[in-house]
């Protein structure tokens, strides 16, 4: 991505500028047909904006751009054709690349908004524009974003050739994914996939192995895909957390994730290999 993260001060003035505006936890975006675009602009007066509660805050450079996000109340007013939409809907819609940095700034939006106070003393926290933390000027705490690291898992059955799929309480009832958790103080990566496949499907696997990785700012955790190969064990769902799991096969797959995840990404690879 070319994209580079750097915070400074704003100063009043910005030059044109990417503005990543959100209400809501949704993002505004200008509607053009089938498209979208992030507002572009060197005059934050055309929206209106309330400046007075809020500054906009910079935190970077895409393609030699200057990008800035704020948060605004639901008495700002924006023009008839521009609209607040999930970041995640705008896949295929938005430029993928600029995508991935409304993700970005929508974490630092969020960063921004908890922690305007120290949580130890409670003191107002202010930003350090020489690295990406919040500092309280009180006891000189530290405050950086949060980033929640999950692991998500491809378990393939290499005698079946098939992949394991289920379909979470919280998901469509249609659809599955491959298994996926947060990982828990303490724990390595491994330890978590371990962990995870067992309580919710009480099966073993070995031979685990990185895949890849993803940013999923939804709101904030970090991917981390793993395979891994089915040892022993018969499923059995833990119905807290899944309705229904089972193998599948490349050529009959149920429905599946959109391509924005790494999730669609592992059962691509299984397709593809298998």
């Amino acid at each position: 991505m070319t994209f580079k993260f750097e915070m400074k001060k704003y100063t009043g003035e910005i030059i044109s500028s990417y503005l990543f505006i959100f209400r809501d936890n949704l993002l505004l975006v200008e509607l053009l047909d089938d498209s979208a675009k992030i507002p572009f602009t060197s005059d934050l007066t055309e929206f209106n904006l309330s400046l007075h509660q809020k500054k906009p805050i910079y935190f970077g450079l895409f393609e030699n751009t200057p990008c800035y996000f704020i948060e605004v109340s639901n008495d700002d007013e924006f023009p008839a054709e521009m609209s607040f939409e999930n970041i995640r809907s705008l896949y295929g819609r938005l430029n993928e690349e600029l995508l991935w940095v409304a993700g970005r700034a929508f974490q630092l939006m969020l960063w921004d908004k908890n922690s305007q106070y120290c949580g130890q003393c409670g003191t107002h926290t202010e930003i350090k524009f020489d690295e990406r933390a919040k500092k309280c000027p009180e006891c000189n705490l530290l405050v950086f974003p949060r980033i929640s690291p999950a692991v998500i898992v491809g378990v393939i059955n290499q005698k079946q050739r098939k992949i394991l799929l289920a379909n979470g309480t919280r998901f469509p009832s249609n659809f599955y994914s491959v298994l996926a958790g947060f990982v828990e103080p303490g724990e390595t990566l491994e330890d978590c996939i371990r962990r995870e496949i067992f309580e919710e499907v009480r099966i073993e696997i070995k031979n685990i192995r990185y895949f890849s990785s993803q940013s999923w700012p939804f709101p904030d955790s970090l991917m981390i895909g793993f395979l891994a190969d089915y040892a022993k064990g018969q499923i059995s769902v833990d119905p807290s957390e899944i309705n229904d799991a089972n193998w599948f096969p490349a050529d009959d797959l149920p429905r599946i994730p959109g391509k924005i995840s790494i999730a669609r990404k592992i059962i691509d690879w299984f397709v593809e290999n298998y």
